[in-house]
């Protein structure tokens, strides 16, 4: 029988829970930073994210995307969005161009 544990890496970790950590980690930063703030740090990681993609490690790869998460959970926040709730709107019922589970779109359209 396994103990339960506060440490994040011992459980699931849904959209819900990121929001929650950062929320509580930089919720008054991101308020005076505003949207539009927010959105420039979400952008600046996603230039560092595509660099990472062309000639990074793999643990250089996997802090950028971490990153990119997390601006973009802190954007949500800024924004008043519900991640969780808007990605289970938008895909929980199948893919929003075709319905289906697994795509059938074309590959020239985009989903």
């Amino acid at each position: 029988m396994t103990t339960p544990t506060n440490d994040p890496k011992s459980r699931p970790f849904s959209l819900s829970d990121l929001q929650s950590l950062i929320r509580t980690m930089y919720s008054s930063k991101d308020e005076a930073r505003g949207v539009d703030g927010t959105f420039m740090w979400l952008m600046e990681e996603v230039g560092e994210l595509a660099a990472a993609l062309r000639e990074g490690t793999p643990q250089e790869l996997a802090r950028e995307f971490a990153d990119v998460l997390a601006w973009l959970a802190t954007i949500a926040n800024v924004a008043g969005v519900d991640l969780e709730q808007a990605v289970l709107e938008k895909y929980g019922q199948g893919c929003p161009g075709c319905g289906k589970f697994v795509c059938a779109c074309d590959l020239a359209e985009k989903p």
